[in-house]
C-alpha cells in the first residue's frame, strides 16, 4: 500500500508541489464556475499560460 501511495504522490506532484497546488486551484475554481452557471472554459488554458512559464523560470534559477 505505501508504494502504491508513493507512486500515485509522484505522478501527481512529481517535481514541483506548487505546480500541483496550481493544478487543484485552477481545476476548483473551473468547478465552481460552471457551478455557478457561468462560462468556466478559460480558466484552464489562462492557468497553463500562467503556470508553464513561471514553473520553467523556477526550474532554470535552480543550480
Amino acid at each position: 500500500m505505501r508504494k502504491f501511495a508513493a507512486f500515485w504522490y509522484d505522478f501527481v506532484v512529481g517535481d514541483d508541489w506548487r505546480v500541483a497546488v496550481a493544478v487543484v486551484i485552477a481545476l476548483a475554481l473551473t468547478y465552481g464556475l460552471s457551478r455557478l452557471g457561468l462560462p468556466a472554459w478559460w480558466v484552464l488554458p489562462v492557468a497553463v499560460a500562467l503556470v508553464l512559464p513561471w514553473s520553467l523560470w523556477r526550474a532554470r534559477r535552480r543550480p
